[in-house]
């Protein structure tokens, strides 16, 4: 469902790293589901996630910021089917470094 797949960041809480300029390239294998990304101002991020039953992912992520900082957070991404077959993942994720601050972000496949 994910594998070769490309995703830009469509929206995001103010206290989130990733922009427009963020793609993200997946991957999965059966039920795992990874990913880099970069851009905006993300100079390199992975994430690895599994998908649940219910097609959410269950998601981790770090990343190296352009200031140089390691970032790292956990994030759930429920799915949705675009009518053009395109997926759009609305995901609700928290940092587990920095403010541990909460936020909000919608991905769609490019």
């Amino acid at each position: 469902m994910y594998d070769n797949k490309t995703f830009r960041s469509v929206t995001n809480t103010s206290n989130g790293e990733v922009s427009g300029d963020t793609f993200f390239h997946y991957h999965q294998q059966a039920n795992i589901v990874w990913a880099e990304y970069a851009g905006g101002s993300i100079r390199k991020g992975f994430l690895i996630a599994t998908v649940q039953p219910d097609n959410r992912l269950d998601m981790r992520y770090q990343h190296v910021n352009i200031q140089g900082e390691l970032m790292t957070g956990i994030c759930q991404s429920t799915p949705e089917w675009l009518a053009d077959g395109r997926i759009r993942l609305h995901e609700q994720w928290q940092w587990t470094s920095g403010n541990y601050s909460t936020g909000e972000s919608v991905v769609e496949e490019v």
